[in-house]
């Protein structure tokens, strides 16, 4: 069974976002069921700072040995922090998807995008668990 931890908020499309001790900046990553569906992870492929982004938009791949992925931007907002780590051990997503696997930190465009992610409940169900 996945670790869904309630702290946070997420995606169908399997992103969680975490709000961070800056109320304007929510961390971003893949939830450890994505993870776990992918694979050993062996590339991530991440924007630069300050490029921005609609809610959806593309703003990365993920590669694993079974399938490459897109990783989709829950909420708009300008990306102001990338993980550096992510370059030379991209495994660190599928051992620590929440925390040190993180990808991108957004600064929010608009707050209110945040209240239409799905809570860890409603998460649970969308992936059937």
């Amino acid at each position: 069974m996945s670790n869904i931890p309630g702290d946070l908020l997420y995606t169908p499309e399997h992103e969680y976002v975490l709000r961070t001790a800056d109320a304007s900046v929510v961390q971003v990553g893949i939830t450890d069921y994505a993870q776990g569906e992918l694979g050993d992870v062996v590339f991530v492929e991440l924007p630069r700072v300050g490029a921005t982004y609609k809610k959806m938009d593309v703003f990365g791949t993920i590669e694993a040995v079974k399938a490459v992925s897109e990783l989709f931007c829950p909420i708009a907002g300008e990306v102001v922090a990338v993980n550096p780590a992510l370059d030379s051990d991209p495994g660190v997503v599928n051992r620590d998807p929440y925390g040190a696997g993180w990808m991108i930190k957004l600064k929010v465009a608009d707050p209110a995008e945040l209240g239409a992610l799905l809570g860890a409940d409603a998460y649970q169900a969308h992936i059937g668990q």
